[in-house]
């Protein structure tokens, strides 16, 4: 029965359907008391789905829960471990999205839902990525659990949406290394610059901010007075990135720093 449920939940975290801008106004209060009452399994899961379906998700997140709680050893309490993980995705409360997500899997680790189980969890770390000015624990945090979904299910639907997000996460931790690497620039501390800069271009050189980073170590590297250095960076922007504007920029700058070197750079 539970497949009933697993397309609509895969829709809803890859499409981002209504459900998510209504949990985001409507989600329910964490006061809210789910006082214990007696139930049978089938009543209360079906209170539980409908305050999902109404958009109030933190109620529901704790009606799954009591489903397990009152009928452990129901076939309905490991549905509801998984509908409880997503209710809280739903709401934005993704430490206990995490957390339950993990203990399915803890318990019913080969089941045919685990897939969507390990999905979940990258998907609650991803949501909580910060700007690149902030600590990146939480990025690491999601590319690790992305990567995870990816070698695990490689041909599944949630593989496919992990890769896509992982070329986002790689841009943006290459952001934060970008960020640095200007800030040591600006104080002075060229080589710690061109570190940061070098990660870059060797651990994220299929993102957006590799021509920038090229160019930044040759700025940097003639910083240093590296200036064969400086020449070979400007080189591989310009055999790379030959109509960029930062491979503009490393050619007018070797032209003024490096004359002698221009023509192994390249020109316009």
């Amino acid at each position: 029965m539970f497949t009933t449920f697993r397309t609509p939940i895969l829709r809803a975290a890859l499409l981002g359907t209504a459900i998510t801008a209504t949990a985001a106004c409507s989600g329910g209060s964490a006061e809210e008391d789910v006082a214990y009452v007696a139930r049978d399994v089938e009543s209360l899961y079906a209170e539980a789905q409908r305050r999902l379906d109404r958009g109030n998700t933190l109620l529901a997140a704790a009606l799954f829960d009591e489903v397990e709680r009152q009928h452990p050893y129901s076939p309905w309490a490991r549905r509801a471990q998984l509908m409880s993980a997503f209710s809280y995705y739903i709401a934005r409360d993704y430490n206990k999205s995490i957390r339950n997500a993990q203990r399915f899997l803890s318990i019913h680790p080969g089941n045919k839902d685990a897939p969507y189980a390990y999905y979940l969890i990258a998907l609650s770390y991803y949501e909580q990525i910060s700007d690149v000015n902030r600590d990146q624990k939480i990025t690491e945090q999601a590319k690790s659990a992305l990567r995870e979904v990816n070698r695990r299910f490689p041909q599944t639907e949630y593989a496919a949406d992990a890769r896509l997000k992982l070329d986002l996460v790689d841009d943006h931790l290459a952001g934060k290394e970008m960020e640095i690497g200007r800030h040591y620039q600006r104080s002075g501390q060229w080589l710690a610059s061109a570190i940061r800069f070098r990660n870059v271009v060797e651990k994220f050189d299929t993102t957006s901010h590799t021509p920038e980073a090229l160019y930044r170590l040759t700025e940097s590297s003639l910083a240093l007075g590296l200036r064969q250095e400086a020449v070979k960076y400007a080189a591989v922007l310009g055999a790379n990135y030959p109509g960029d504007e930062w491979y503009e920029k490393a050619y007018e700058l070797v032209q003024d720093e490096a004359p002698e070197s221009v023509a192994s750079v390249g020109g316009n």
